[in-house]
C-alpha cells in the first residue's frame, strides 16, 4: 500500500511538480477563461439580437402586419440557429480555423469568435422562451403609454425575461465552459492541450487528465454555487 502511495506521488511530482509544470496548468486555466468569458459576452449580445427579432416577427404575424425587413432578418435567424445548433462545435472550429480563418494566427480570437456564435443560438432560444413568457399586456400597456417597442423590450420586457430565464443561462454558462476544452483541436494551449503536452512529455496519462477532470469539476461546482446564490438573492427580492 505504501509503494502505491509512494507511486502516486511520484506521478504527481512529474506531473505538476517537476520543472513548474504547474504554471502551465494555471496559464491553460486563465486561456480556458478568457475564451470562455468572451464568447459568453459575444453569445448573450447574439442572443438578444435574435431573440428580439424573432419575437418581433412572432407578434407581427400575430397584427397582421407585414414588414418585408424584419420578414428577412427573421428567416437568417432562423437558418443561423438551425445550421449552428444542428452541427457541432468541434466541426465548426475546424471550419472557422481551417477554412474561413486560415491565414489567421490569433487562435483565442478564433476560439472566442467560434464559440460565442455557437453559445449564441442556444441562447437565442432561452432568452426567447423567457420572453414569451412574460404576460402580453406589459408590451401593449407601455407603447399605450406612448414608448417605443424597442424601449419597453429594453426597459421592461427583457430584465423580467433575464430573471426567468437565469437558470438556464447559469447552464449554458458552465457547458460552454466545458466546450472550452475543444479548442485544443486547433492548437489553442488551453486547459486541456495542457494535459496533453504534459502526457507526451511524461508519458503519463492518469495525473494530467484526472488533474484536469479536477479543475473543470472544481470550477464547475463553484459556478453552480454563485448562480444559487444569484437565484436566492433574485428570489428573495421578488418576495420583498
Amino acid at each position: 500500500m505504501t509503494s502505491y502511495f509512494q507511486d502516486v506521488y511520484d506521478k504527481f511530482q512529474q506531473c505538476f511538480i517537476e520543472e513548474d509544470r504547474w504554471l502551465s496548468f494555471l496559464n491553460g486555466l486563465k486561456i480556458s477563461f478568457i475564451v470562455l468569458f468572451g464568447a459568453l459576452i459575444l453569445g448573450v449580445v447574439l442572443g438578444v439580437l435574435v431573440a428580439v427579432v424573432r419575437t418581433s416577427y412572432e407578434q407581427q404575424k400575430k397584427s397582421h402586419h407585414k414588414s418585408k425587413g424584419l420578414s428577412f432578418l427573421n428567416a437568417l435567424c432562423k437558418v443561423y440557429t438551425t445550421v449552428i445548433r444542428g452541427t457541432p462545435m468541434l466541426v465548426q472550429l475546424l471550419i472557422m480555423n481551417f477554412v474561413v480563418f486560415e491565414r489567421s494566427n490569433n487562435l483565442i480570437g478564433i476560439a472566442i469568435l467560434t464559440l460565442g456564435i455557437n453559445s449564441g443560438a442556444y441562447v437565442a432560444e432561452i432568452i426567447r422562451s423567457g420572453i414569451q413568457s412574460i404576460n402580453p399586456g406589459q408590451m401593449e400597456a407601455g407603447r399605450s403609454l406612448g414608448m417605443k417597442y424597442s424601449t419597453v423590450m429594453r426597459l421592461i420586457i427583457i430584465p423580467q425575461a433575464i430573471k426567468n430565464i437565469l437558470p438556464a443561462l447559469g447552464n449554458e454558462m458552465i457547458t460552454l465552459f466545458k466546450d472550452t476544452s475543444l479548442v485544443q483541436i486547433i492548437a489553442l494551449t488551453d486547459l486541456t492541450k495542457v494535459a496533453i503536452q504534459v502526457q507526451a512529455i511524461t508519458y503519463q496519462a492518469f495525473m494530467p487528465y484526472v488533474g484536469i477532470a479536477v479543475i473543470y469539476l472544481a470550477v464547475v461546482m463553484i459556478m453552480t454555487w454563485i448562480m444559487g446564490k444569484v437565484e436566492r438573492r433574485l428570489a428573495a427580492s421578488d418576495r420583498s
